[in-house]
């Protein structure tokens, strides 16, 4: 098993930048897929970006060419750059790991970011 804790929430104005860093209690290497997520207040958890073992990534329409997701095997640790934020981007972010590597799913405890207006 693993546990997943994020850092790197804040408020910031809109057109700002983010970090968002999700620290693994265990190595990485053998983890195929990672993700992270985000739930706005008074909507369903979506899925941000995904980053695979070999270095694959997908994101959803909204935050391309805006959001790179990176993993650094050496430090097990999964990133999130956000940049140009705008104020849809609010939420809690939450990293994963889905089921594949085992038959769990695993979730951290979430990080909140704000844009403001």
């Amino acid at each position: 098993q693993v546990q997943l804790v994020e850092s790197g929430g804040g408020l910031v104005q809109a057109g700002g930048s983010l970090r968002l860093s999700c620290a693994a209690s265990r190595s990485i290497f053998s983890i195929n897929t990672m993700g992270w997520h985000r739930q706005a207040p008074g909507k369903q958890r979506e899925l941000v970006a995904t980053i695979t073992s070999g270095g694959s990534t997908k994101y959803t329409d909204s935050v391309k060419g805006r959001f790179t997701i990176s993993r650094d095997n050496q430090k097990n640790t999964l990133y999130l750059q956000m940049n140009s934020l705008r104020p849809e981007d609010t939420g809690v972010y939450y990293c994963n790991v889905p089921p594949g590597w085992t038959s769990r799913d695993y979730w951290g405890q979430g990080t909140q970011v704000t844009v403001s207006s």
